[in-house]
């Protein structure tokens, strides 16, 4: 099992893809998240907590709003808190299934794309299990650049954000490889071969 660290649109998601490969599996956090989110569960502590004007016209948790709420609103932090707390548990839960339906199924190869991986292994446990952690790595000014042109967030949001989190320096340093991404797909592609053959040589 692989385990993806990296920044705020490093391009985590798409290297766990090439990583994984045609016969591999990716479990991804953050897909696992908005899915549990988008539940009427969680929907109605979202507008018990927070107010009807966090949900969109579908009654579904309107996620631009949130995250505005928990990293910039007053006692962000603490609401922060409250929302993971309602949907990281579900979320471990479903990676675990996941790893489990894997191994049953002998998916040859599993990549953890979670953007907390490190922060949260107390609760889950998952850094332990994995046979390698991979670093995406690519400039600030150029994960700026692509969180404003496919997310559309403001100039600073990645640093802001990023700031909740444990310094990039630190996960870089435990991670066996640096996968760099300040470049264009076919050279992600080829990064992504060699860690892969550099992982098979390991277990052959």
């Amino acid at each position: 099992m692989i385990g993806i660290l990296g920044g705020i649109a490093s391009g985590k998601s798409k290297a766990a893809a090439l990583l994984a490969g045609p016969t591999g599996r990716v479990l991804a956090a953050d897909a696992l998240a908005h899915e549990i989110l988008r539940s009427p569960a969680v929907a109605e502590r979202v507008r018990a907590r927070f107010g009807a004007e966090f949900l969109d016209a579908r009654g579904e948790p309107d996620r631009t709003r949130l995250a505005e709420r928990i990293f910039a609103g007053p006692d962000g932090a603490r609401a922060r808190a409250e929302l993971e707390g309602w949907i990281h548990p579900a979320v471990r839960a479903r990676i675990q299934d996941g790893l489990d339906e894997a191994r049953d199924a002998r998916v040859p190869c599993v990549v953890l794309d979670v953007p907390l991986l490190l922060e949260n292994d107390a609760q889950h446990g998952f850094v332990g299990a994995c046979h390698a952690l991979v670093f995406v790595d690519a400039d600030e000014a150029e994960r700026d650049r692509r969180a404003r042109e496919t997310r559309g967030w403001r100039a600073g949001e990645v640093a802001r954000r990023e700031a909740s989190q444990l310094p990039l320096a630190e996960k870089r340093a435990r991670a066996d490889f640096i996968l760099t991404n300040n470049g264009s797909l076919d050279e992600l592609e080829r990064a992504c071969a060699t860690i892969r053959d550099a992982l098979d040589a390991r277990r052959a």
